[in-house]
């Protein structure tokens, strides 16, 4: 098979140098098909992956205590990695003999954490009306559309989301005005000229859909199709009837994109709120032949954690976002916690470029909310949600998520446990490239849109 290589070369600021985690049954990676896209006429994948890891330097972190992300935790363990892998995870037993050794006493080590639900880039700042590029609402079905080809790669939010949270990894979804909006893009949080110099390599595309007053708001508010949630369900079936139907003969870019969902090959991210909703949205997936992957925001999935977990869905939530509009109305704090306590599949993501950079505090808020209704959650099963719970949903467990060896040295020191609120990045890798440290100016990333603007590369 032939793999779509997903990312890219990384090129700016120098640098020298769902299972469920601990909860019901276990919940395979989504990505269980390599995607073979169909060629340009160059006879090349298009947008290909063009990303080279920063290089780095052998190095042991020593001392600290380790959430390994798979729900283990090391008191005064040892990580070790080089050439852009980990390669033992231990206590203080462990060789460091050709490393350079890192002294973690006090701190603490996690893997870089992962945000399934972004639109740094496609939303960028500053946030002007010239830089909205997440959501073309201007047909409710656009999955021809691709979310990297609004990817601004001088985001400053990429480079506070890194400082600031730690994130090494984030999918880039398209905005939720449309029933389906198009393909999602898994990013590597690397400073590049363009986004093909962060493209994930390997990374499986996703394809995001939405249910709910979204769709039915903004094309009813046009008088037309579909201005109810009948509407929303006749226009995507519909939809994979069309594509059921495709062979392929003529390109459609669309249609490449939906008979890739279909072949396993794109895994479907869903925005929905309402709990009879993602349920007729499985169902509506089974009658059609494919699976949903995650229900992204998912306030109300704390009522069919149950359906959740015997479809091997994630939900990917927030720890506290509600009421804001009446489909969110129903949320509740212990909606993770229910949903962990129900086997399934917990993700906590941002969705907001501020959130983005607090994910480690939005999970101590999701666990803290359990632990006053009677359900204690340890800190190393939480920090899966925002690591390897988050790689299984985009399909890339088998590379980053979790501190094991053979994967991906995407790797974040903390200055306390990651889970207070007084904690922060000290230092972060990503392929075992030491890319920020709060120690070293010399090391903190500034966008070049910053460059020569007050406040530059600030940290806060």
């Amino acid at each position: 098979m032939k793999k779509h290589v997903l990312l890219a070369c990384a090129a700016a600021f120098a640098v020298a140098g769902c299972s469920t985690i601990g909860g019901g049954d276990g919940v395979a990676s989504a990505s269980t098909q390599d995607w073979d896209a169909p060629v340009g006429a160059d006879g090349n994948t298009p947008f290909p992956s063009t990303y080279t890891p920063y290089p780095g330097r052998p190095t042991a972190l020593v001392g600290a205590t380790v959430y390994d992300g798979t729900g283990g935790r090391i008191d005064n363990g040892t990580v070790l990695f080089r050439d852009g892998k980990v390669v033992a995870v231990g206590d203080a037993a462990l060789s460091t003999e050709g490393y350079d050794r890192v002294d973690g006493s006090g701190k603490f080590v996690t893997p870089g954490i992962i945000d399934i639900h972004s639109h740094l880039g496609d939303y960028p700042t500053p946030s002007v009306e010239a830089h909205s590029d997440g959501n073309e609402a201007t047909s409710p079905m656009t999955p021809e559309v691709w979310a990297e080809h609004s990817v601004w790669p001088q985001d400053p939010g990429f480079t506070r989301a890194l400082a600031n949270g730690g994130i090494t990894a984030l999918q880039i979804l398209p905005g939720s005005a449309n029933l389906t909006g198009g393909r999602s893009v898994t990013l590597k949080n690397v400073a590049a000229r363009t986004v093909q110099g962060m493209k994930f390599p390997g990374a499986p595309y996703g394809m995001k859909m939405a249910c709910g007053e979204n769709p039915k708001r903004v094309y009813g508010g046009k008088g037309r199709m579909p201005s109810t949630r009948m509407g929303n369900f006749a226009v995507n079936r519909q939809m994979w009837l069309d594509a059921q139907a495709y062979d392929g003969k003529k390109r459609d870019l669309g249609k490449e994109t939906l008979k890739g969902v279909l072949d396993g090959e794109i895994l479907i991210h869903n925005h929905c709120y309402r709990a009879d909703e993602m349920a007729l949205v499985m169902d509506m997936a089974k009658e059609m032949g494919y699976k949903v992957t995650a229900f992204h925001h998912a306030v109300e999935a704390y009522k069919i954690g149950d359906l959740l977990r015997e479809n091997e869905v994630c939900s990917a939530i927030w720890a506290d976002w509600y009421g804001f509009k009446m489909e969110a109305y129903d949320g509740i704090l212990e909606n993770a916690a229910f949903l962990r306590q129900a086997g399934a599949c917990v993700v906590i993501h941002s969705d907001d470029a501020n959130g983005i950079q607090r994910l480690n505090q939005e999970a101590a808020k999701a666990q803290a909310a359990g632990r006053r209704v009677g359900i204690d959650i340890p800190d190393a099963e939480v920090i899966g949600w925002i690591t390897l719970n988050a790689a299984k949903a985009m399909g890339i467990d088998e590379m980053t998520g979790s501190l094991e060896p053979g994967k991906m040295a995407d790797v974040v020191l903390w200055n306390d446990n990651p889970l207070s609120v007084y904690a922060r990045p000290e230092k972060v890798w990503i392929d075992g490239a030491l890319m920020y440290d709060a120690m070293d100016r010399k090391r903190r990333p500034v966008s070049d849109f910053e460059l020569g603007q007050p406040g530059e590369g600030d940290v806060k």
